[in-house]
């Protein structure tokens, strides 16, 4: 049954000709738009991960305080709520640490009469201190110490990559959807056409008993093979891209965003958009089948 079925659906893809093919394409267009805005959000993704790791909030001090100073302060400050953990940088790390970023160009703070930079700690927040509202509370809880003069934060950078990663979801989505529409009305006028051009043959089939499943579900496995089709073309052209296009763009988003490497999509995303291929098709196959139902 199953074999009949399915030779029956390929006999109505090839019934259908260009519009079937048109279908296909539409499919698979609006399967690479969806993946390869849904790839770059991946990776977008990754570095907003990565970079909420390295986001610190820095406590400049009035004065360097004692030993025991230190360890008090730092127990005060790691007591404050959304503080993960508190380093205290003293004058002299501080010092070393310019003068490794200058590296040939140290011999410039060696000259300095004393040391002009002050004793810091170094605070890392929760993940949920990790935001812009979230370090802006923060903030102001660490700046009413009276220890600290001044208090600087890193988190501005996270929140305009996580709006660029929203934006690419969303302009993905928009155009995969307005592009899935399109697919979805050819699929189901490929199939229309297809039960116009049997309609004598299907008249037959009902007057000899045959199954209402073997007349209809043709046309659904039509929409579905057509989905499957898209889905597979589209998943070879984002592979494609991937090949050609990673290590190009690689070093700039090494530069750009911290992330070394691109990674495709996971098993369960390209499961995922061969799933919507064939819902796509299927839901065309669908529609013209309700249109037609006697």
């Amino acid at each position: 049954m199953l074999g009949f079925l399915l030779g029956e659906a390929l006999r109505d893809l090839r019934r259908a000709g260009r519009v079937a093919l048109t279908a296909v394409v539409l499919i698979t267009l609006s399967l690479v738009a969806l993946g390869g805005f849904w790839l770059l959000s991946a990776n977008l993704g990754r570095a907003v991960s990565e970079w909420k790791d390295r986001v610190r909030v820095i406590l400049y001090l009035r004065r360097e305080p004692t030993s025991l100073e230190q360890v008090v302060l730092l127990e005060r400050v790691k007591a404050i709520p959304n503080v993960a953990g508190a380093r205290y940088i003293s004058k002299a790390e501080a010092l070393t640490s310019l003068k490794r970023m200058l590296g040939k160009d140290a011999t410039v703070a060696d000259n300095l009469p004393s040391n002009p930079l002050p004793a810091s700690i170094e605070v890392t927040p929760t993940s949920g201190a990790a935001t812009p509202d979230g370090a802006r509370v923060l903030i102001t809880r660490l700046g009413t110490l009276p220890e600290v003069e001044e208090v600087e934060g890193s988190v501005e950078w996270v929140e305009r990559l996580s709006d660029w990663q929203r934006l690419l979801v969303l302009i993905g989505l928009g155009l995969g959807a307005t592009l899935a529409l399109a697919a979805i009305l050819t699929v189901t006028t490929a199939t229309t056409l297809v039960l116009h051009a049997r309609r004598d043959e299907t008249e037959i089939m009902r007057l000899v008993g045959a199954p209402e499943a073997a007349i209809r579900l043709p046309l659904l496995l039509q929409g579905l093979i057509q989905g499957l089709l898209g889905a597979t073309l589209a998943l070879l052209a984002l592979v494609v891209f991937y090949r050609l296009a990673a290590p190009k763009l690689e070093p700039l988003m090494s530069i750009t965003v911290g992330l070394p490497t691109l990674e495709f999509l996971p098993t369960s995303a390209v499961l995922r958009l061969l799933a919507a291929g064939a819902a796509l098709g299927a839901f065309g196959g669908w529609l013209a089948r309700g249109r037609s139902a006697p």
